[in-house]
């Protein structure tokens, strides 16, 4: 029972030595040494191309879809009545088309 009781306050004197060898804990997660051996490397922008826009085209693209903005109305009111006009998805996919390609000439 001394024996027990004598080893009981040992360990509370001294837990580190009582406990299993400690392991020393990496400074880097193995995740940010991998990042460290492939450094990032960051290539310059390219230029703005001077493009020239067509302004004729543009002009008819854009009054071309305000042309396909402007009868949509007109078939969501039949959608209502429950008819389903038959160029309804051929007018949203070209609206669709059109305003990707303004977007891409239009913005940098």
């Amino acid at each position: 029972m001394k024996i027990y009781l004598s080893l009981f306050l040992l360990g509370m004197l001294f837990p580190g030595s009582m406990a299993g060898p400690q392991r020393e804990q990496p400074t880097e997660t193995p995740g940010k040494l991998e990042i460290a051996k492939h450094p990032l490397v960051l290539e310059r922008p390219l230029s703005p191309a001077n493009r020239k826009l067509d302004a004729a085209k543009l002009s008819a693209e854009v009054s071309d879809l305000a042309k396909l903005a402007q009868s949509l109305p007109s078939d969501i009111d039949q959608i209502a009545q429950g008819k389903l006009p038959k160029d309804l998805d051929v007018k949203l996919k070209r609206i669709e088309k059109i305003s990707k390609r303004l977007r891409a000439d239009l913005t940098p």
